[in-house]
């Protein structure tokens, strides 16, 4: 295959391998560019082997055919190439941006080193080099701040936890995980994580890192008090890697815009996973990324029929080990119901189980389970149709109560 019919696919996380090894399976090979060193794995697993019960092994991916390391540094339209850091370039017919996305690193007072460098002790977590840092840091008695309470800061608070580790987690909403969950469920997850002995502080804001020495030695929230912190883990979100798409002049918005058929505003180029925004919609989550690689692949390969009209996902987080380290939740649609929705809840307080689906016009718009999760295939399977629900009511409420659903 010549340069200018090649499949060139920018980024190695989970969507351009899935791309790839999907195109290679069509027929079609791709050259894939990964900038980590490490073998290609499951960022959804990170918190895992942070933990300690998986190690990098574990979460690997299989390693695509045409896997080149390098670092990417700019795109040349006019030419169909790709230029790299080492000086070497890459002609490409056709381009995929599965460039993912970046931590968010809040504005904090003290965060940076003069030389733009975070101290020692302070960590993002999003890749594997950030988990295995964090891993070689952490101590049991030692003590650690997680600024941000969404998916990832519950993850790795946990996570550090589990490992001994004395925890604060500094959440600035009014509650963790506000935007998957319901208040309830956000409560026994926040249950759970006290139950590990982490501190949980809602509503707190974090406003200065302070260091002696180059290492960090506390965190300043905003109403002055001050937390000791050996380590602080940074869990404040995560952005769209979008630099080389607007240096190359491609559309951008939150993230590389995309239409029906994955394509930028340059015909040549495409764009799957974190770094892409189809619609008004960036998903950042590993099941619009699959499914987005699939379709893309197909139409790669020939099939010009596919195309990708958005993903209906559920946000899932699965915390293993024994009791009371374990968490199970997922959560979809819509969990806050609006002004004549009707809800069904249930809550068992003594085994930590909690399942609620909110209903619209006869249709299952949302729903919410902690603790034994059986049920969320079919409740996930009745959303996803959008058929409208028996009127009297049973079926739905079997779909809650009996483990393994339909």
């Amino acid at each position: 295959m010549t340069s200018n019919e090649r499949v060139v696919v920018i980024g190695a996380g989970l969507a351009g391998v899935t791309l790839a090894r999907r195109l290679g399976e069509l027929g079609t090979p791709a050259l894939v560019v990964g900038e980590e060193e490490h073998r290609p794995y499951n960022r959804v697993l990170l918190a895992e082997v942070l933990a300690g019960r998986y190690g990098p092994d574990v979460i690997a991916l299989p390693e695509p055919a045409g896997l080149v390391r390098g670092r990417v540094t700019g795109i040349d339209r006019a030419t169909r190439t790709v230029h790299c850091a080492d000086g070497r370039s890459i002609g490409y017919g056709t381009l995929v941006l599965a460039t993912g996305s970046n931590p968010v690193l809040p504005p904090l007072r003290g965060l940076f080193t003069p030389d733009r460098e975070l101290p020692e002790g302070v960590h993002a977590f999003r890749t594997l080099d950030d988990c295995l840092g964090l891993s070689a840091a952490v101590r049991p008695g030692g003590t650690a701040v997680v600024v941000g309470g969404g998916l990832l800061g519950v993850s790795a608070a946990r996570a550090l936890a589990v490992r001994g580790a004395r925890v604060v987690l500094a959440q600035q909403a009014e509650r963790l995980m506000e935007r998957q969950l319901d208040p309830g469920a956000s409560a026994l997850v926040e249950r759970h994580l006290t139950g590990l002995g982490v501190e949980v502080h809602t509503e707190c804001r974090v406003r200065d890192v302070r260091c002696v020495g180059g290492a960090v030695r506390s965190v300043e929230l905003a109403d002055g008090y001050a937390l000791d912190a050996e380590l602080v883990v940074l869990a404040c979100g995560v952005r769209p890697r979008t630099r080389l798409a607007e240096d190359a002049g491609l559309a951008v918005h939150r993230g590389v815009l995309v239409d029906d058929e994955l394509r930028t505003s340059d015909p040549h180029i495409h764009a799957v996973g974190d770094c892409a925004q189809h619609g008004d919609t960036v998903y950042g989550l590993a099941a619009p990324a699959l499914e987005q690689a699939g379709v893309l692949a197909e139409l790669l390969a020939g099939k010009d029929t596919a195309r990708y009209t958005g993903t209906r996902s559920l946000t899932r987080l699965t915390l293993t080990g024994p009791a009371p380290a374990g968490l199970d939740l997922a959560a979809f649609g819509e969990t806050v119901p609006l002004p004549g929705d009707d809800v069904v809840q249930l809550n068992d307080a003594t085994r930590g189980t909690y399942r609620k689906v909110v209903v619209r016009d006869d249709r299952l718009v949302g729903g919410v389970l902690v603790g034994e999760l059986g049920t969320v295939g079919a409740l996930a399977r009745a959303w996803e149709g959008a058929e409208p629900l028996p009127t009297d009511g049973g079926p739905l409420l079997h779909l809650l109560t009996n483990d393994g659903g339909s």
